[in-house]
């Protein structure tokens, strides 16, 4: 007979998921389950804008037909929701953040996304440099459908999804981090599904 204890899970950490591709906690779907706190905002593409304010108030702004202009990319990524589903293998096209903070000059440190919802997050602005965020405009090979955030959205899917604003609007940098909408009604500030970082304190 053994005298071995079994461990406790705060000795062991946090669960591991049993796909080395899931963050401890997640569970794999191959839906692509529609989240929101509100109904649907309509977006005409001819009122859509996506703006670009620094902490020092310069300002750019893209209308939807400046923005399709702009080069863009094939990303294929997983992503993970607070709500503790995953999706892996996910296809998108979208603008890399990279192109549209080109020649910004700025020293802010963190950004507040905007959505056409009203809603608001907060993302460090090193998570949407150098390839790691985009305004994501198709998925699948179609046109991004109203209810996932078209008819474009924020893109960080290393964070957790909440992170990736739908039906983004803009982004307005800052020199110090603030909670954005989600992040006052208890979702982390910084969102790492890998840490399980899903509301605050954790």
């Amino acid at each position: 007979m053994s005298d071995r204890r079994p461990a406790t899970p705060g000795f062991v950490g946090k669960r591991r998921s049993e796909h080395a591709a899931l963050p401890p906690g997640q569970y794999l779907t191959t839906d692509f389950p529609v989240l929101s706190a509100g109904p649907t905002p309509p977006i005409p593409l001819d009122k859509w804008a996506f703006s670009l304010v620094t902490e020092t108030g310069a300002a750019k702004e893209w209308s939807w037909s400046q923005f399709r202009a702009l080069p863009s990319e094939p990303i294929v990524t997983d992503i993970h929701c607070v709500t503790r589903w995953s999706k892996l293998g996910t296809h998108w096209e979208g603008v890399s953040l990279d192109t549209l903070l080109a020649g910004v000059e700025t020293s802010a440190g963190f950004a507040m996304a905007h959505s056409y919802a009203g809603y608001t997050t907060n993302v460090p602005l090193a998570d949407l440099c150098g390839g790691k965020a985009w305004i994501a405009f198709r998925f699948d090979e179609k046109d991004l459908e109203p209810e996932h955030g078209g008819p474009a959205r924020l893109l960080v899917p290393h964070l957790y999804f909440w992170k990736s604003a739908k039906w983004v609007r803009g982004l307005t940098l800052m020199g110090e981090d603030e909670p954005g909408f989600w992040e006052q009604n208890g979702y982390h500030m910084y969102g790492d599904p890998w840490k399980e970082q899903r509301y605050t304190g954790e």
